[in-house]
């Protein structure tokens, strides 16, 4: 296994669109599957969810963390490894984010699974029957990466 540099680490994170969310709730860290967007202007990651757990752990501490994997087999992967802050984003912000957030996972999808999902529901099994959607970002503080090649 080796280390990868801040741009190898950075299409990691640009080519995919899962990763893994970790944060610390009642003092204990909590790790769970996220659908992101990397966005490369702003250097953070757009999610978003329904009020929480998670919504609420964050609110109170955050730091966070972000794994995400890229995956051949089990000799042949690369990882991102990002460190940073959660914004809870909201007003017309938010909707814009959103907006991004589904344009840009769209467009990863049809370039690298071939597929043409119109709606958000066909990557995201997100529901809000509890009210609109909480939008946010992690602001991207540190990126480092490894990979393992045979």
């Amino acid at each position: 296994m080796t280390d990868i540099s801040i741009s190898e680490s950075t299409n990691v994170l640009r080519n995919n669109y899962t990763g893994h969310l970790a944060y610390i709730a009642g003092g204990k860290p909590y790790v769970i599957p996220i659908t992101y967007f990397f966005d490369e202007e702003d250097n953070s990651i757009i999610s978003y969810t329904a009020e929480g757990h998670k919504i609420d752990a964050m609110r109170k501490n955050t730091s966070v963390s972000v794994v995400v994997e890229q995956i051949q087999s089990m000799v042949n992967w690369e990882s991102a490894l990002i460190h940073g802050t959660f914004e809870e984003l909201d007003g017309s912000t938010a909707k814009q984010k959103l907006h991004q957030f589904s344009e840009g996972i769209k467009a990863i999808i049809k370039r690298k699974e071939h597929k043409n999902p119109e709606f958000i529901n066909e990557f995201s099994s997100k529901s809000y029957t509890r009210g609109n959607p909480i939008v946010y970002k992690i602001n991207i503080l540190e990126i480092t990466g490894k990979r393992r090649e045979t």
